[in-house]
């Protein structure tokens, strides 16, 4: 478990409540990631507050503002970002239950452990957790955390429970905006067909320890040779480009289990390479 928790409070379900700690379910720790340094000397640069009219800036002189307009700013101190305070502040409030089904998968944000807050806790905890699972049902609430309210959907897990925070209405795009624009077209049901035996060939199970960030191995495995000498480097294969190819042939191949690249097709007599295809007539 982690040393220190993002979140104490309590969880509350109508008279029922219980001092609990919420902690991150997620890391980042073994990201790759990149100090800025001078080209030169190599000693890593320190990024300096300055004012661009006093210069360089102590810490202690720095406060908080919000820009109403251009150049224009409303100054908050600390103590009266603390005054606002709303019960979910140090309460997690069960407010209702929903069905999972019921929340869009655009709205689930990140995941956080939700444990009892010492032994005292744990009876009452217990019993919420019990209450919920006998309800089948995911548990909504809100808190307020790093300076924002955020709705929390909870969930039974173990002896535990798992929470997520939800994205408001105001931060999810609607997604008629983006697929609107797709053209209607009507597909070749063979090719449906075909396509659908591919899909039931691939079904597997979900294994999590399967996906790796290739991206990031590259990154470690050129570190580990500019290690070994500054003049190695490591070079990956570049993603090979979208080719121009027989749309139902490449679909019995891949039922076949053919994973070679097909052939490019044929350059038509008289027509330049790189020429587009005409586009595909739409069937009645």
């Amino acid at each position: 478990m982690a040393a220190r928790p993002t979140w104490q409070g309590h969880l509350r379900l109508s008279l029922v409540s219980c001092p609990v700690a919420l902690y991150t379910a997620t890391s980042r720790t073994g990201d790759v990631s990149f100090n800025m340094l001078h080209k030169t000397t190599h000693n890593r640069i320190r990024m300096i507050p300055t004012d661009p009219e006093t210069g360089p800036v102590d810490r202690a002189d720095i406060v908080k503002g919000y820009e109403i307009e251009k150049d224009h700013y409303v100054v908050v101190t600390p103590e009266e970002i603390d005054s606002v305070r709303l019960e979910s502040t140090r309460t997690i409030d069960i407010d209702k239950f929903v069905d999972a089904e019921e929340i869009d998968r655009l709205y689930w944000n990140d995941p956080y452990f939700l444990v009892p807050d010492g032994k005292v806790a744990v009876e009452a905890f217990t019993v919420i957790r019990e209450a919920m699972e006998k309800a089948g049902k995911i548990a909504l609430g809100r808190l307020v955390m790093h300076q924002r309210e955020r709705m929390l959907a909870m969930e039974p897990r173990g002896k535990g429970l798992v929470a997520y925070t939800l994205r408001t209405f105001d931060e999810v795009k609607t997604p008629e905006s983006f697929f609107d624009d797709i053209p209607e077209v009507r597909a070749d049901k063979n090719m449906i067909e075909i396509a659908a035996k591919i899909i039931e060939q691939q079904e597997g199970d979900f294994d999590p320890s399967e996906f790796k960030d290739h991206y990031e191995e590259a990154l470690r495995a050129l570190i580990k040779e500019k290690e070994k000498g500054a003049g190695r480097k490591v070079t990956v294969d570049e993603p090979k480009g979208a080719e121009v190819i027989d749309l139902m042939d490449a679909l019995r191949r891949s039922l076949a289990g053919d994973k070679k690249a097909p052939a490019k097709a044929a350059k038509a007599p008289g027509k330049k390479a790189g020429a587009k295809a005409p586009p595909a007539k739409k069937r009645a």
